[in-house]
């Protein structure tokens, strides 16, 4: 069957009138046009990295609107595809999709009115890849543009692995389409080499986009809990404090197996609360009743598994509580990112207890057909530590999940407002000398000794009150109270104990058995520590704060006006009023913007170059580019009229 003839160049149009007219958008974000004018202009094989919400269908369903032909886009999910037709529809973009739920008689239709060139965009399910009758029809086609969206599925070791987008890389080539754009919002360095690899794209000329990770409105906070009593409490807390009884907008709570999700959504209705669970238990017309509700509002959350929350379009979702922890950073960082989609302040808390972690444990050694493959799954443990490494951060979260993506250009240098910004900002001791690392290196050499004498008779809480000399039924059961370990850290809280047994457990010096019941025991890593062959390179925990205090109950918790001399309070005051003039402006809160701390410092310092801002709290790469230039402007001002 002969190929029919590509016209290869976009229709002269101005892009910017077709954002305005066609898709009601007054500007591109700067990533977005870079991903277009390289997809349109440039090499072709674009990959796209931003986050949920971001804007990342705007980068090919706008290039669809002005090429000519029918561009295909391969999504993983039915719903998704069902709201991007209709969404494009109102829009005067002609879309469909087509998925074996169509019955036979509606798909032909659809199919020939596909090859006639009727649709601008065509979405299909990976799965629809096994027919090579339908690759060939494809190929009958005219297509100018192959869209993969949700891109980290094709990568084996991405959170989200999904192999009927392994046939991606053969339709590809079959097809030989002169562009193709590739999308996620979650992509590790070494996911996004997989994905570059699976798509040929490390063959070829190609750009990577990866911008927009940055979610400043978001005030992030973790914490570790006792078990589900404490975890409910939490959820209870941070609901109330986002959305009331959701007069302020949506929360959606993520629970880690099916059960939970419908425990807690029991509870949340009990406290007046519009609730529903949803999982992949449910049936589809039950699944697809409460995305509908919690849409348009009728629910104020929704309690789920990962099952949820792809294709959820809510821009006013206040909240989102993780009750137990998910796998990886990849999908918390996606799942908290649905959130405060419209800029506006959200919140995103994550919790986790011991039975948490061991849950993971057991889980990284199964999957569905039995036990797991040793590769695969040390991969799913590496994984949950690096989540466990998030959890017990001891500096900027937002930062930490920049850095972990590899975005460093939208490092904010401190938010000021996650949970981690706070303690810091309320007199955490930061010290990083010699003497704080030789006293970090003697405690974590004594809470491995602990772990050792433990021989694997006891897990974490227990090996906790042996260190702590707390002389309970599990210690004398254990036979912990014979040890010489026992109350070596008797000055230490038990929450502080249990704080630094998991910071060793996310660096790697001890491991959990894979087991039933999973219980400590020291790693190679961690033996080289213990006996003085290796650094302890580790920041301590905090001895916790009193919790009604924190931020970790889900408030934002009340700051003291800042302290600033009166020499430099005149500068503070027209920077903080160039500050609101801005967030008026871009319609944010003014802590996006910059936070007190950072303007006390500016007042203090009076930087007057970009590089000089670097030097300032909380002014990253992101800052300076977008505010700098305005910042400089008002110092240089106050110093003129001085």
């Amino acid at each position: 069957m002969s190929m029919p003839a590509l016209n290869l160049e976009p229709a002269p149009l101005d892009l910017d009138v077709v954002l305005r007219e066609r898709f009601g958008l007054p500007s591109f974000r700067p990533w977005q046009r870079d991903a277009i004018d390289a997809l349109l202009d440039g090499p072709g094989r674009v990959l796209v990295v931003a986050p949920t919400g971001g804007g990342k269908s705007l980068t090919y369903q706008l290039p669809a609107a002005v090429l000519q032909g029918t561009t295909l886009v391969v999504s993983p999910l039915i719903a998704l595809m069902e709201d991007q037709v209709r969404s494009l529809d109102a829009r005067g973009v002609p879309a469909t999709f087509l998925a074996s739920t169509l019955d036979l008689d509606t798909r032909k239709k659809r199919e020939q009115k596909m090859r006639r060139g009727e649709y601008k965009l065509v979405y299909i399910a990976p799965e629809r890849l096994a027919s090579d009758a339908f690759v060939e029809f494809i190929a009958s086609c005219e297509i100018p543009l192959v869209a993969i969206d949700e891109a980290h599925c094709i990568a084996q070791w991405g959170h989200d692995f999904r192999p009927d987008y392994l046939r991606i890389g053969a339709l590809l080539a079959r097809l030989r389409p002169p562009r193709v754009l590739a999308c996620t919002a979650t992509a590790t360095p070494e996911v996004r080499r997989e994905i570059l690899t699976q798509l040929g794209f490390d063959r070829v000329a190609h750009k990577e986009v990866l911008r927009g990770f940055a979610r400043p409105n978001l005030h992030l906070a973790a914490r570790f809990v006792d078990g589900p009593r404490e975890a409910r409490t939490a959820v209870l807390s941070a609901l109330q404090s986002a959305i009331g009884k959701g007069e302020r907008g949506g929360a959606i709570v993520y629970a880690a197996t099916r059960k939970n999700a419908e425990e807690n959504a029991s509870i949340l209705r009990d406290r007046g609360y519009k609730a529903a669970h949803y999982h992949a238990g449910a049936s589809p017309e039950d699944r697809t009743r409460v995305a509908s509700r919690f849409a348009n509002g009728e629910l104020d959350v929704v309690v789920a598994t990962n099952a949820f929350g792809m294709g959820i379009d809510r821009p006013d979702i206040r909240a989102v509580v993780h009750v137990q922890p998910p796998a990886s950073i990849e999908s918390y960082y996606q799942e908290v990112g649905r959130a405060g989609r419209d800029g506006q302040e959200a919140h995103g808390l994550l919790l986790c207890s011991g039975v948490d972690i061991a849950l993971r444990r057991r889980l990284s050694e199964s999957s569905m057909d039995g036990p797991a493959d040793p590769v695969a799954t040390a991969r799913a443990w590496g994984l949950f530590r690096e989540l466990l490494r998030y959890l017990d951060a001891r500096s900027c979260r937002h930062d930490f999940v920049l850095r972990y993506f590899g975005d460093e250009q939208e490092t904010l240098g401190g938010c000021g407002h996650c949970d981690v910004c706070v303690s810091l900002d309320d007199g955490a001791d930061a010290a990083d000398g010699a003497e704080e690392r030789a006293k970090a290196t003697e405690i974590v050499r004594m809470a491995l000794a602990g772990v050792a004498r433990a021989s694997r008779r006891a897990g974490l809480i227990a090996i906790a009150e042996m260190l702590r000399g707390a002389e309970t039924e599990r210690t004398k059961k254990f036979g912990f109270t014979r040890l010489t370990t026992f109350g070596l850290m008797r000055e230490r809280s038990h929450e502080w104990i249990m704080a630094l047994l998991r910071a060793l457990l996310a660096a790697g010096w001890i491991d959990l058995t894979p087991t039933e019941h999973p219980v400590p025991y020291v790693t190679r890593a961690g033996g080289e520590v213990m006996m003085g062959r290796a650094a302890a390179r580790v920041v301590l925990p905090l001895e916790p704060q009193r919790r009604s205090a924190g931020p970790s109950s889900g408030s934002r918790p009340k700051r003291a006006a800042p302290d600033i001399r009166e020499e430099h309070r005149p500068l503070f005051e027209k920077l903080r009023a160039h500050r609101a003039e801005i967030a008026r402006g871009r319609g944010v809160p003014p802590y996006v913007v910059a936070h007190d701390r950072t303007l006390v410092e500016l007042a203090m310092a009076r930087p007057r170059s970009s590089g000089e801002l670097g030097a300032i709290f909380g002014l990253g790469p992101s800052r300076i580019e977008q505010y700098g230039e305005g910042l400089l402007a008002v110092i240089a001002a106050e110093a003129t009229s001085a």
